[in-house]
């Protein structure tokens, strides 16, 4: 038997007997739509909850707070702008972006000299 005759037949096998009914459309999308529910779940939905909760901790930020910022630095904020907060942290003083700022350690309190 040749191999093309072959394959010809394998794919040529009946998809269901005659007696039996055929199992809805949709239910061969069932596995497709479960994926996408739990990629929302557990890869969406966490994204936009942390993307709100920085946003409000960058909105809540204020003089006199001490916070962390992405690359590690912890200091006080002395002022507040727009984009950017001025933080001092030991005896430097630095401006970065408010973005950059990933926690709030000490609520404001008098400012230190």
């Amino acid at each position: 038997m040749n191999l093309n005759t072959f394959l010809a037949q394998a794919t040529t096998t009946p998809t269901g007997q005659p007696g039996q009914p055929q199992q809805p459309a949709w239910l061969g999308f069932a596995p497709m739509i479960l994926l996408v529910i739990v990629f929302y779940f557990v890869l969406i939905r966490p994204q936009q909850k942390r993307a709100k909760q920085q946003a409000l901790l960058v909105s809540s930020i204020k003089s006199g707070d001490k916070v962390v910022t992405a690359s590690g630095i912890v200091g006080v904020v002395i002022t507040v702008k727009d984009k950017t907060v001025s933080l001092r942290s030991a005896d430097a003083k630095m401006e970065v972006t408010k973005s950059s700022v990933t926690e709030i350690l000490e609520g404001s309190t008098a400012l230190e000299s």
